[in-house]
């Protein structure tokens, strides 16, 4: 048997670090926002010619004066998606952007897709965003509440809490762009990790009423053993999916991917080192699920 709780403390001072690290630079640098909450024009650009490139495009762009344009390949070496950061989002606008990157490269392409996020629509983007991920913790801490103890309930959040701020603060410092895939990304951690954590609890509950005689400390590593071949094997193959998604998904969905990839890292870790040393240190003993059991 792994003793887990032997390394309580240790991961404890780690993981407060990686969270006020990741606070500071939430706080001091922010977030890279792209155009779902910035606002700007978003196309979708085939080429006909293999001379057309990211950097061909790249100078093209530039010579428009448009502000911050990034540019990536997606799907095939001939299809590149474009961001464009522009206040002027009107289709005569967009003709314009045509017109000039034909008389840099030539006529050889054709824009697929075009969309246009004005700057109202993308800060309420931004609002719902927010709101999607505070009401999903909230209901998260609902049921927990109603399911397991107080003490289950803050442990499970501190968790989720845990794994979204560092996930948030790794893209703040690698200036990582967060759009809206990002953030069902997020609320799919959020949901990943109050499973595992559930998982756990669960076992550690059916040991408190089981074993009247082992303390919270010994009981919470007992539960963990008992657990850990379905958290290895769900969260191995779960992670195999994103690798992959990761390494041939293209560059479009590299964000989104990596977001999981960190989720499940995280909170694989958290439930084991961040949700159990909160029932230990709040001292969650036999009584503690009896008194609830009777009421």
């Amino acid at each position: 048997m792994i003793n887990f709780s032997k390394f309580y403390k240790l991961f404890n001072l780690i993981s407060t670090a990686l969270v006020v690290v990741s606070i500071l630079l939430l706080f001091f640098k922010g977030l890279n926002f792209g155009v779902d909450f910035k606002g700007g024009t978003l196309i979708e650009l085939r080429a006909n010619d293999n001379k057309i490139n990211i950097a061909s495009l790249r100078d093209s762009f530039n010579n428009m004066n448009l502000g911050d344009v990034n540019i990536k390949k997606f799907g095939n070496d001939k299809d590149f998606l474009i961001k464009i950061e522009q206040r002027d989002t009107s289709s005569n606008a967009i003709e314009i952007i045509k017109k000039d990157l034909t008389d840099a490269i030539g006529n050889s392409f054709n824009f697929r897709r075009v969309e246009n996020v004005g700057p109202k629509v993308s800060s309420e983007l931004l609002k719902s965003g927010i709101i999607a991920i505070a009401l999903s913790l909230a209901a998260m801490l609902f049921y927990i509440w109603v399911r397991f103890e107080w003490q289950f309930s803050l442990g499970a959040i501190l968790a989720l809490f845990h794994d979204v701020i560092i996930t948030l603060g790794f893209f703040s410092l690698f200036n990582l762009e967060i759009n809206l895939s990002i953030v069902a990304a997020i609320l799919t951690i959020v949901g990943y990790s109050m499973n595992d954590t559930v998982v756990i609890y669960d076992r550690v509950r059916e040991n408190l009423r089981k074993f009247s005689d082992i303390k919270i400390f010994e009981l919470t590593n007992i539960s963990i053993n008992e657990t850990l071949s379905r958290t290895i094997i769900t969260s191995v193959t779960t992670l195999l999916a994103l690798v992959s998604i990761y390494l041939f998904g293209g560059e479009i969905l590299n964000g989104f991917s990596l977001a999981m990839i960190m989720g499940v890292v995280l909170g694989t870790y958290s439930s084991i080192y961040i949700a159990n040393p909160i029932l230990v240190k709040l001292r969650v003993s036999q009584k503690t699920i009896l008194k609830e059991d009777t009421e």
